[in-house]
């Protein structure tokens, strides 16, 4: 427990907004635990002591988030290496839970998004260049959405000064901070959950790699020998995280069980635990719900939509069929835009399962 934290003083009041906060953190909960609806704010201990340490000394709440890291390089999952409407309703889900939070706390809260592309842009085969014109468009996106009182961005440039390249930054946070991959994968061996994160790191870089010519079970060899390097540098950049923002109420895309150190949360609707915005585009059918799907599904159901000058989603067509020709229409983003609310009460599909049922965003 940190010095901080151990300074606090839990009084009544202090507890009860504190549990009221961690409250509206559940019903966005990422798990596979498949008993959630017997979640309460007791079962999450670690983050209501780090909600505590704010609430007992009246400050903003503030949440670090990894994630957001870089487009897929495979673009028949995605349209290219930008942001799009995926990530757009995710930042307008994040900015609609603080703006929740300040109802019953005051202060509010806020949230670091702490791009992680960069430390492993090498690994998965993403350019640099592409990951810093990522992270420029979307904190580019949460000014122009109006978001910048609940969202700010963090990513490697930040770190170690201006003098490191990216691959000697890389090198001395995995050095430095990252576990070794013989301890790493002791761990995949004896940890279900660690061994669920290795499987499922796995099949997306099998997923992402385009233009492979060996075979398929070297493809799979590859992958498994990334994936590793790939929770390494994550681990790494937990750890850089920790140290420059000790007292933030960690969060993580990935799943994470009742009482872990990291709150698991789902930054859009999906029946996996794995699907993001930045592995996949969004169909908008002609219910008005949002479908998370690999582009290459996507554009056999609907017309490419084009908002700010690039790609921004697909708009189903209302018999299913039709010739995928691009549009670009201002006026059509906006209406989808407005039926797609501030995020969180938007409904989402996911197109892993084409039988999976309707959930609510987020």
């Amino acid at each position: 427990m940190s010095e901080s934290a151990t300074a606090t003083v839990l009084t009544p009041d202090v507890e009860r907004v504190s549990q009221e906060i961690v409250r509206l953190l559940i019903p966005h909960r990422r798990t596979v635990e498949p008993d959630t609806h017997l979640d309460k704010p007791d079962d999450f201990p670690e983050q209501l002591r780090q909600i505590a340490d704010f609430v007992g000394k009246n400050e903003q709440v503030i949440f670090s988030l990894p994630g957001f890291p870089c487009k897929s390089p495979n673009t028949d999952k995605v349209f290219g290496h930008l942001p799009d409407h995926g990530e757009r309703l995710a930042l307008r889900f994040l900015d609609s839970l603080c703006a929740e939070i300040g109802k019953v706390y005051a202060p509010g809260a806020r949230v670091l998004i702490c791009s992680d592309g960069h430390i492993f842009g090498d690994v998965i085969r993403v350019p640099d260049e592409h990951i810093d014109a990522y992270n420029d468009a979307l904190l580019d996106m949460i000014h122009a959405e109006g978001l910048a009182d609940h969202l700010d961005c963090f990513d490697l440039r930040d770190c170690y000064g201006p003098d490191l390249s990216y691959d000697e930054k890389r090198q001395k946070a995995a050095v430095t901070l990252g576990p070794t991959l013989e301890e790493l994968r002791a761990e995949v061996r004896e940890d279900e959950a660690s061994l669920r994160m290795y499987r499922g790191i796995t099949r997306f870089l099998v997923e992402d790699t385009a233009g492979w010519e060996g075979s398929r079970s070297a493809l799979q060899r590859d992958c498994r020998r990334r994936a590793y390097e790939v929770i390494l540098r994550s681990r790494a950049w937990s750890e850089l995280i920790a140290e420059s923002y000790p007292r933030n109420v960690r969060l993580s895309i990935h799943p994470q069980n009742r009482g872990s150190v990291k709150f698991g949360i789902r930054l859009l609707g999906a029946a996996d635990a794995w699907t993001t915005p930045w592995h996949s585009v969004l169909l908008h059918r002609a219910d008005g719900t949002w479908e998370l799907m690999h582009r290459r599904e996507a554009e056999k159901l609907g017309r490419e939509v084009h908002q700010d000058g690039r790609p921004s989603h697909f708009e189903a067509f209302t018999d299913g069929t039709g010739d995928g020709e691009a549009r670009t229409d201002a006026s059509a983003g906006a209406r989808t835009d407005a039926r797609a609310g501030a995020g969180a009460g938007s409904e989402v599909r996911t197109g892993a399962d084409p039988a999976a049922r309707t959930v609510a965003a987020a």
